[in-house]
């Protein structure tokens, strides 16, 4: 019987095994991050499974930077809404009347 092909998460556990040194030889405040990376991967991997690109390495790298975007996304639209609220406060407090009227 012929041998199965690895499956997406195959490769990427594989490529994350293949770092594993630089992982280790990362200062400790930067493994999380690294790990992180992993995990964002792992999050496309449905998508990546379906891409089936020759080299799986450009889709466990797209699929971090797509994590990336994603978060950058997120932020950018989180203080987006707190520039909104202090906007608003500081014209709420610009409107109030004064002790002398």
């Amino acid at each position: 019987m012929g041998k199965t092909n690895p499956t997406y998460r195959d490769r990427l556990r594989e490529f994350e095994n293949e770092w594993s040194p630089y992982h280790r030889a990362l200062r400790l405040e930067y493994q999380d991050h690294f790990e992180r990376l992993f995990v964002q991967a792992r999050n496309f991997a449905d998508a990546g499974g379906i891409q089936n690109h020759t080299d799986p390495t450009t889709t466990h790298l797209i699929s971090m930077l797509l994590a990336q975007e994603c978060r950058i996304a997120d932020l950018e639209e989180q203080l987006e809404t707190v520039n909104e609220r202090l906007s608003n406060s500081s014209e709420d407090l610009s409107r109030e009347p004064t002790d002398g009227q």
